[in-house]
């Protein structure tokens, strides 16, 4: 018998929102990184949201891990928002020092979304030009 999932990855368009139900260990950690990571390429996604906005509690490793995450999309040509931090989740960081690096942060996943449709969209395709330039 399973329990329920501690977390879901749902593709909109081309974007992915990834959602932790609860507390994750280190090792169900890695496993979303993992498969999240996965996900990206399979599904040729250009945005990801991760929404922890269930989380009470967001330790070094995992915060690391969410910026290990960004970092990965961001090679893999996709942009990374992580949404629904808790306020007492947010003061807890500040006070121990952690943060979240380049990955972006945003209240909820509509304003995440919304950013993520400001980025996204105004990304052209890098074009590289060879030889003399004109």
């Amino acid at each position: 018998m399973t329990g329920p999932r501690l977390v879901s990855i749902l593709r909109q368009g081309s974007y992915l929102i990834a959602s932790i139900h609860t507390a994750l260990d280190d090792t169900q950690m890695t496993a979303f990184q993992d498969d999240l990571v996965e996900r990206i390429g399979r599904d040729r996604a250009r945005g990801v949201v991760i929404d922890v906005a269930a989380l009470d509690v967001l330790d070094s490793f995992a915060t690391r891990t969410l910026r290990t995450i960004g970092e990965v999309a961001r090679l893999r040509g996709a942009v990374t928002v992580v949404v629904g931090i808790q306020p007492e989740v947010a003061f807890a960081m500040v006070a121990l020092g952690m943060d979240t690096g380049s990955v972006h942060t945003a209240l909820d996943l509509e304003e995440g979304l919304a950013f993520l449709d400001r980025v996204v969209g105004s990304r052209r395709p890098v074009t590289t030009l060879r030889g003399g330039a004109g």
